[in-house]
């Protein structure tokens, strides 16, 4: 393993590598495999900096690994050791979750927790020392590289730790104050035009009106604390709202605190100015692939709009032709209209499907029909770009914050026996990686994983777990937990995912082409879809039941379809007629079928 770090940057930089490695840069972005992972929670690498290099207890190194909120081990070089695990599953870009510098431990006394999900930032520009270097990171990256894997980073713009507090937070418990009742002109300052929406005014020379940061609240930073923050221009409490907590909707959605997060004041060009540069520079240095950009609903779309063509731009001028930048724009349900407005209106080339989550959990969780999918797929025209740019939006059944979908289709089914968990999960994942878009594995989904609840209850460790609230659930499809190591290559999600993602490389149809719907009902059973090659326009037929128990039902196909080819499940050898095929379906069954259409049978 040393030796190969050592040997991919040479490899990279003299232009040696096999040609199907290098291939990776010239992949769209549409179609990719994506596994998503916190680092602290999927393998330990180098024991030596499980405390991040800090001496004392839990509360000052945030390292315990039986408690569920702290630091666990895991690093980067852990990730490195496990990237033939990651291929033997067909994954083809790895999210990686936020890996810079935290903030150790935050909370008040008896509800602190640690930085190990990475989103706490203290320090932009460096690793932190819990996951390992700078160094070990462009190591993964080039390894990753010489795989013809991508690496996506989790990167945040919205907010930093939780350095700045206010004199009047506590009394009243630390509540927002908006501009109506507390104007930034409050205390005879000038007035400025900060903006929400439609009227902000970003220049230097608005912003220069703004001398006083207690508009709202009084900040101050703990002693000690003042130059905490990386870049230094981040120490400036004039950088931030400074307005108190978030209610998440509404004006505080982009000017309060997310959980007492220091909300970055991003209408100001300083902001703007000094994330761009904190950004190019990690495409610049590291050569990665793409960005995932954490809690983009909370930041104007003025901020987006300059953010995203300069990464863009950036990543162009480094030689990186098809850089992947997707937000998170949280929203359950099946509705995709809520969330294709960050593509119109904000610029982003794509955003995380909530929409596609709450379509598939609809049918196979709340028993809802598959019309739900149909109503869901026909939003793709709402995004920027249509139904051509919906095929490469990352589409994904749970996370780490909402929880796992195993999780979230028993809390919909209490009383679920593990069988019928097991089958609605694989015909879930089925989904995932047949249907338009780019699936996301969340890490341990592929082991059966079945947490409790949300956030830290669905963060489990892959490598042996000490947190006993972890090791108390059985793995679904097999008799282990999480009390020893998950990489099991004989996981029955795993070999299924794998399946998949092999049939998605030999039939780009199942990656990037094109999706027509073709089948559905009010009521669980079928759902049925069309994909096409984007080369040859060859016809797919994938159909799915939804239902627990077997289904005999017809499907609209291709008029010119004469026969099918079964390439997963089984499907029937003929069409019944001209448009229209007969399948048989087992309970939570699916089949993917290549057309055969007329000319070819005639050899025309």
């Amino acid at each position: 393993m040393k030796l190969r770090a050592l040997v991919l940057p040479m490899l990279l930089a003299a232009g040696s590598l096999p040609a199907a490695a290098q291939a990776y840069r010239e992949r769209p972005a549409a179609g990719e495999t994506v596994y998503f992972l916190l680092p602290d929670r999927f393998e330990n690498g180098d024991a030596k900096n499980d405390r991040g290099g800090i001496r004392g207890d839990r509360l000052k190194t945030g390292f315990d690994p039986a408690a569920k909120g702290f630091y666990h081990g895991g690093d980067i070089k852990g990730l490195i050791a496990r990237l033939d695990y990651l291929q033997g599953m067909g994954v083809t870009a790895i999210w990686v979750g936020p890996i810079f510098k935290n903030k150790p431990v935050q909370g008040e006394p008896g509800q602190e927790s640690a930085g190990y999900h990475g989103y706490w930032i203290t320090d932009f520009t460096t690793v932190d020392p819990h996951l390992g270097t700078n160094a070990d990171f462009k190591a993964l990256v080039d390894a990753a590289h010489g795989r013809g894997m991508k690496v996506y980073m989790d990167i945040i713009a919205n907010h930093t730790a939780d350095v700045i507090d206010y004199r009047e937070g506590k009394a009243n418990g630390y509540a927002y104050r908006g501009r109506a009742d507390y104007p930034y002109s409050r205390k005879g300052a000038q007035a400025i035009n900060p903006g929400f929406g439609g009227d902000q005014e970003s220049s230097a020379v608005n912003f220069a009106r703004l001398s006083d940061p207690t508009y709202a609240y009084t900040p101050f930073v703990a002693k000690g604390d003042e130059q905490v923050k990386v870049p230094d221009w981040l120490n400036d409490p004039l950088l931030y709202h400074n307005r108190g907590n978030s209610t998440f909707y509404g004006e505080s959605g982009r000017f309060g605190d997310f959980a007492g997060l220091d909300d970055l004041f991003t209408e100001n060009p300083t902001v703007r100015d000094g994330m761009i540069a904190i950004y190019r520079g990690w495409i610049e240095r590291f050569g990665i692939d793409g960005y995932r950009i954490d809690t983009a609903r909370h930041v104007e779309p003025g901020f987006w709009k300059v953010f995203i063509p300069a990464m863009l731009e950036t990543a162009k001028q480094r030689g990186i032709p098809n850089f992947t930048i997707f937000g998170e724009v949280a929203h359950e349900g099946p509705d995709s209209g809520y969330i294709a407005q960050y593509t119109r209106r904000d610029g982003y080339p794509a955003v995380l499907d909530f929409a596609f989550q709450g379509g598939v959990r609809a049918v196979l969780g709340k028993g809802q029909g598959t019309r739900v999918l149909t109503d869901m797929f026909d939003g793709d025209v709402l995004y920027e770009g249509g139904e051509a740019a919906a095929l490469a939006l990352p589409t994904f059944l749970g996370n780490h914050d909402m929880g796992r979908f195993s999780t979230l289709v028993r809390q919909d089914k209490p009383g679920i026996s593990n069988k019928e968990l097991f089958d609605r999960v694989a015909l879930g994942h089925t989904m995932l990686m047949t249907l338009r878009g780019s699936p996301v594995i969340y890490s341990g989904d592929e082991q059966g994983f079945v947490g409790d609840g949300n956030d830290q209850d669905a963060r489990e460790d892959m490598f042996a777990s000490r947190v006993a609230s972890y090791n108390d659930n059985a793995l679904l499809g097999t008799e282990r937990t999480t009390a020893t190591a998950s990489f099991d290559a004989a996981a029955p999600l795993y070999k299924l995912i794998g399946t998949l993602a092999a049939l998605r490389k030999a039939h780009p149809a199942l990656a990037r082409g094109r999706q027509v719907a073709r089948g559905d009902s009010e009521t669980p059973g079928l759902f049925s879809v069309s994909r096409f090659d984007p080369a040859t326009d060859t016809e797919y037929l994938i159909a799915f039941n939804t239902s627990e128990k077997p289904i005999r039902a017809a499907s609209v196909i291709g008029t010119s379809a004469v026969r099918l080819e079964t390439l997963f499940g089984q499907c029937p050898a003929h069409v019944s007629a001209p448009g229209s095929v007969m399948l048989e379906l087992p309970a939570f069954g699916s089949a993917v079928c290549r057309v055969a259409s007329s000319s070819e049978t005639t050899g025309q």
